[in-house]
């Protein structure tokens, strides 16, 4: 199925590994140009592997999306580049784990930053470009939590909620000015965030990484965790013409593990 990404150009953030990565590869995959962010120097070693596997036209900038001027910088870069931006993918590192008395306030001020406002200022940076276009595809990657929290991690319970409220909130906002706005909320997918807070159960649980990834696998009807391939399919099509009526959704990429009717 060609879906429509032939020349349109991607800004992908946290795209040195993991979910953003996935993402990266698969929109490329099918023709687009990316710019792609990460604070790590990992980031041009990604850029290599996606050249290599697609031809792709690549711009990779390296910044902080916790940084107001960073995320500047990067959008700015990326019209210079390649005049446009088509996509949006809005992607950060999560929160640590943690339950409620293991935070102080400055802890929640950090999350806050970096999971909320790393979203309201990359909108704040892409959109008004978008609306001079009349046209765009906006989507945030967040959690199953915003459908169910899940235990010990309740920074990321909360703010991933609020992006989705912001999400939700533009979705009302661009959809007639032709920008459409989605989210996808993935469940435990293999990554090294995944891999690192199943360590951090299997140490409060006194059992092992593989115990605790068969515990999480049981509970999806699938019984398995999702992969990150899997992942980056899934925000291709949301991204892409093909999803053309698909606007202010929050797809859950969770193997039926959410019970909640909505």
């Amino acid at each position: 199925m060609d879906l429509g990404l032939s020349g349109k150009v991607a800004l992908v953030t946290a795209a040195s590994k993991g979910l953003g990565k996935a993402s990266a590869i698969a929109i490329a995959r099918e023709g687009a140009k990316l710019v792609i962010n990460a604070r790590s120097e990992a980031l041009e070693v990604t850029a290599e592997e996606i050249r290599k596997e697609t031809d792709a036209q690549i711009l990779t900038v390296r910044g902080d999306l916790t940084q107001q001027a960073h995320i500047n910088g990067l959008v700015q870069a990326a019209l210079d580049e390649f005049g446009q931006i088509d996509i949006l993918f809005v992607n950060s590192g999560g929160p640590p784990p943690g339950d409620f008395l293991t935070f102080k306030p400055e802890d929640w001020e950090a999350a806050f930053n970096l999971t909320l406002m790393s979203a309201v200022r990359l909108c704040y940076a892409v959109v008004p470009h978008m609306l001079e276009r009349g046209e765009g595809s906006i989507i945030t990657a967040q959690s199953i939590s915003v459908k169910q929290p899940i235990d010990n991690l309740i920074l990321s319970n909360s703010l991933r909620m609020a992006v989705i409220g912001l999400f939700k909130s533009l979705a009302n906002e661009l959809g007639p000015k032709g920008i459409r706005v989605n989210s996808i909320n993935p469940t435990f997918t293999w990554t090294e965030r995944v891999e690192n807070l199943l360590k951090d159960r299997a140490k409060r649980s006194g059992t092992s990484i593989e115990d605790e990834a068969a515990q999480v696998s049981t509970a999806i009807p699938l019984k398995r965790m999702g992969t990150v391939e899997e992942f980056g399919k899934a925000v291709a099509w949301l991204a892409s013409p093909a999803a053309s009526y698909i606007h202010g959704h929050a797809l859950m990429f969770d193997g039926g593990m959410t019970k909640s009717a909505l």
